[in-house]
């Protein structure tokens, strides 16, 4: 008899160690993925959106006792020194800690930061781990970075992982070249949130990532959400009456300019489904990143819900289709905004999970 090759190793490894957390109906969790904080320079990324990552932290997130999850690539160790980052990002290590008042406060590593586990004097070391199961009743949630999925790059400073250290912070970096990371290749990025998608339906768990800088709320990406909406409102147009009919066209012709959008910003590869069979299971969650040219995403989990939502300047003139909640709240005199872009039961989440996968 020919014995059972698993495939997904790595990650059934990841599973076992993670570190156990308890969610109960009181539990408030808040995920940031792919900060990417540099030396405040040009090369920054985080500078643009720090502003913002500082006062929904301090003014809405603490407050409310939130507890805080930083998934992966936090500090930009490819291309700056930790030394230079800590000097420059200081308070927002103060910041960070904070969250351990009220709850609890944990950080997981990914490829960009791997090197941390080399620094025996990092402020946050106390916090760091590969990764976190969160125990929902019978059912588990995985955090994890997501680049363990990765054909290489999922061991942990890697031979590979260090020349490409070497070639970003001392050649890519003095020429002025961005971030070249898998978050910019449609099909690395695609392949990868598919074998997660595998490995969790598989292990009937759901898992929470970050890495590729691609907001998914169960499993689907915006153009896959916005198309099942849109089919959602053409079978309901038939049986509504017309009053109702007038309601349904005006939102499909929104949703379409929606859509429409998605697919003018970049490659239709980039915009590939983020349905990886017949029938989509609600196993991956990504919470996006902080870096974003508009704002930021993440992921909220409050009681029995998980959600997705955006943080953004209330100046900018830009409408945001959301079928939880179309109504942004100002965060005070700040000039931030937060909107609800999708949210649902955990046990929902996972009865259609244990359904279909």
């Amino acid at each position: 008899m020919i014995p059972q090759i698993k495939k997904h190793p790595h990650l059934d490894s990841l599973l076992k160690r993670a570190k156990p957390v308890t969610l109960d109906h009181s539990s408030k969790v808040l995920v940031l993925s792919d900060l990417h904080m540099g030396n405040g320079g040009r090369l920054d990324e985080f500078r643009q959106n720090s502003g913002l990552v500082k006062a929904m932290l301090e003014r809405y997130y603490l407050p409310e006792k939130f507890s805080l999850v930083l998934n992966g690539d936090v500090e930009e160790l490819f291309k700056f020194s930790l030394e230079s980052i800590a000097s420059q990002w200081n308070e927002f290590y103060d910041l960070f800690l904070k969250f351990e008042r009220h709850g609890f406060f944990l950080k997981t590593w990914g490829n960009h930061d791997a090197a941390l586990l080399d620094k025996k004097e990092y402020r946050l070391a106390s916090s760091l781990v590969e990764s976190v199961k969160f125990h929902y009743g019978h059912d588990t949630l995985l955090l994890f970075h997501g680049h363990q999925a990765a054909l290489f790059l999922w061991q942990t400073c890697s031979i590979l992982s260090r020349t490409i250290i070497f070639f970003l912070r001392y050649l890519a970096k003095p020429l002025g070249i961005r971030n070249t990371s898998v978050a910019y290749n449609s099909r690395k990025r695609f392949a990868i949130e598919q074998s997660i998608y595998e490995f969790s339906n598989h292990s009937r768990i759901v898992s929470i990532i970050g890495h590729t800088h691609r907001p998914l709320f169960e499993s689907l990406s915006k153009a896959d959400f916005l198309n099942y909406r849109i089919e959602e409102l053409c079978r309901a147009y038939s049986s509504a009456d017309n009053e109702k009919r007038t309601t349904i066209k005006q939102k499909i012709v929104e949703l379409k300019a929606e859509l429409d959008g998605c697919y003018k910003k970049g490659k239709v590869i980039g915009l590939r489904s983020g349905i990886y069979n017949n029938i989509t299971i609600p196993s991956v969650f990504n919470s996006g990143c902080t870096i974003g040219k508009r704002g930021i995403t993440a992921l909220e989990i409050e009681g029995s819900t998980i959600r997705l939502v955006y943080w953004y300047n209330g100046k900018q003139n830009r409408k945001f289709i959301s079928e939880r909640d179309n109504r942004p709240m100002e965060l005070a005199s700040t000039g931030f905004s937060r909107i609800v872009l999708n949210e649902d039961s955990l046990d929902y989440v996972f009865s259609r999970l244990h359904l279909l996968a």
